[in-house]
């Protein structure tokens, strides 16, 4: 007794129950799926008008999930991987810039929470910045900020 396949709307609906994904996002992950008298690209627009499929959903979702942890570099570049509209990431980038001082505060006293001892140390903080997609600039005002405060 064997299972049936799933239909590629089947699958779409399982992937779309679990988290948002962006509409060349879904296709990429339902194209290995596709059988002969399937239409991709009509199912594709059957869910964006159903509103089960949506870019700006997909986005909203991922800042959720990522702004608080990364800078907006590194946010912008997993945006643009998901196939998202130009002007989707242009927006996205308007409203990261203005936290993004404050998100950077946040990480780094999550991770360090006190003022490096020496250059070195200053400099695996900024690294450990950096790596996270937040600007040189925003670092050094992040440490120079936990400096100030300290005096």
């Amino acid at each position: 007794m064997g299972f049936a396949t799933p239909s590629l709307k089947g699958r779409a609906l399982r992937l779309l129950a679990r988290r948002e994904y962006a509409r060349a996002e879904l296709a990429a992950k339902l194209a290995p799926h596709v059988q002969a008298n399937d239409d991709l690209e009509a199912l594709l627009h059957e869910l964006e008008a159903q509103g089960f499929l949506s870019d700006a959903r997909a986005a909203e979702s991922l800042l959720r999930r990522r702004a608080p942890r990364l800078g907006t570099q590194r946010v912008l570049q997993e945006l643009r991987h998901k196939g998202l509209d130009a002007e989707l990431v242009r927006t996205a980038a308007d409203s990261l810039r203005t936290t993004e001082f404050a998100r950077a505060q946040a990480v780094w006293q999550r991770r360090f929470g006190t003022l490096p001892a020496d250059a070195q140390e200053r400099a695996r903080q900024m690294r450990f910045l950096a790596a996270r997609g937040f600007s040189t600039e925003i670092a050094h005002k992040v440490l120079r900020a936990a400096e100030q405060a300290e005096d």
